[in-house]
């Protein structure tokens, strides 16, 4: 009996599953006619099999000329217009400082001044001999108009006055040497001497640094060279303030290559009169070498690579067809297509799960507007896509 129950429940849960298959096969949407059936069900159209439902959603532009600068792009360095460090052409014994670390100076400022006391006492010693000599000499000349000496004691005179003249102005020259002071109008940078330091001739003092002006010092390779020239205009971005930008100009140009790495070196010169750059910096050079006004460019987005070439999908009636393009310049995430599109063409910039040529799809419309080709209310104007790439400066 017990094997009877189970027979019974098997074939129980059997006439169950037929049950729900036939009601669902019978209340399901009909299955497509096959052609040339009798009666009044025409055959299943295959486009419509792959309708709105089948299409694949997506984001687009509508690519529009644009203006795009031609440049040439290098590194470089900043250096101050002018640099020079400090350093004693005597030794002696540090007697006098006058500045502080990072002070503005100006030309001929006393910076850094040695003990010149034995220095003093020699111009002294030799202005009194100078002084004694110039007597002699015109006692002598009184003496030769009046015939009392001879010509040779005259020209002795002289000569004695001159070598006097000579070593004071040696003992006068070595005392300036005491006196350090700065060779133009700068900025002092941090001192690594005190007062009552004894320094030995050559000894690093303190660098000057003139920071109103900077130059840039960046190469480029040899075949730039028929793009560039002096004057030509310059854009500049440190990395250390990568939210701005300097405009210059190029103010020389080096007439040799450089046979190691046939590059160009060239020397642009920028303002920085506010004084937020500094010697050293690591800046980002873009030559500007030219100007086009209806380039085309596209989101790198939109950019299928695929071996060697590249493609974009672009929308044509209900449809993304991929298309082969050539790549131009590259502008702030955009690409430029120097060929395969046209301006007012619709390239797919998201959603692009395509999988063949010519695959249906849905232009989704931009964030928080109408769909593509949908009238705004009160205007009979389509709505604008995502991304117009209206004219403008790349």
């Amino acid at each position: 009996m017990k094997h009877n129950r189970v027979t019974w429940v098997a074939i129980s849960v059997l006439l169950a599953v037929a049950a729900v298959a036939y009601y669902m096969t019978n209340t399901g949407s009909p299955a497509p006619a096959l052609a040339g059936a009798k009666g009044d069900v025409k055959a299943a159209d295959p486009a419509k099999g792959a309708g709105a439902g089948a299409a694949t959603p997506v984001e687009v532009i509508v690519v529009q000329p644009v203006t795009v600068q031609e440049d040439l792009q290098a590194v470089g360095s900043m250096r101050s217009n002018e640099s020079v460090v400090l350093r004693p052409e005597v030794s002696g014994r540090i007697a006098t400082i006058g500045f502080r670390d990072g002070q503005v100076v100006r030309k001929g400022q006393l910076l850094i001044g040695l003990d010149a006391t034995l220095n003093e006492a020699e111009v002294a010693q030799y202005q009194a001999e100078h002084d004694l000599a110039l007597s002699n000499l015109r006692r002598s000349e009184d003496l030769a108009r009046q015939k009392f000496i001879s010509s040779s004691a005259q020209e002795t005179a002289a000569s004695n006055a001159q070598v006097a003249e000579a070593r004071l102005k040696l003992a006068q020259a070595r005392l300036s040497k005491m006196r350090i002071v700065a060779p133009f109008d700068g900025v002092v940078g941090i001192r690594g001497v005190s007062l009552g330091d004894y320094v030995k001739d050559g000894a690093d003092l303190v660098n000057v640094e003139d920071v109103r002006n900077l130059k840039v010092d960046f190469r480029l390779p040899e075949r730039s060279l028929p793009q560039v020239r002096v004057g030509q205009s310059v854009e500049v971005v440190a990395d250390a303030l990568p939210d701005e930008s300097w405009q210059g100009e190029i103010e020389a140009i080096n007439p040799r290559i450089d046979a190691n790495g046939r590059s160009l070196e060239l020397r642009a010169r920028l303002d920085n009169s506010k004084g937020r750059l500094r010697p050293g910096m690591f800046a980002r050079v873009r030559v500007i070498v030219g100007e086009r006004s209806n380039a085309l460019l596209v989101p790198e987005e939109a950019i299928v690579p695929q071996g060697g070439q590249f493609f974009v999908y672009k929308v044509v009636e209900g449809a993304a067809r991929r298309v082969p393009v050539k790549l131009g310049v590259r502008r702030d995430a955009r690409v430029e297509i120097l060929d395969g599109i046209a301006a007012g063409d619709q390239v797919v910039t998201a959603g692009m799960r395509l999988s063949r040529d010519g695959q249906p799809v849905r232009v989704l419309p931009p964030e928080g507007g109408l769909p593509m080709g949908a009238p705004s209310k009160g205007d009979s104007s389509k709505g604008s896509p995502k991304d117009a790439g209206g004219a403008g400066k790349a």
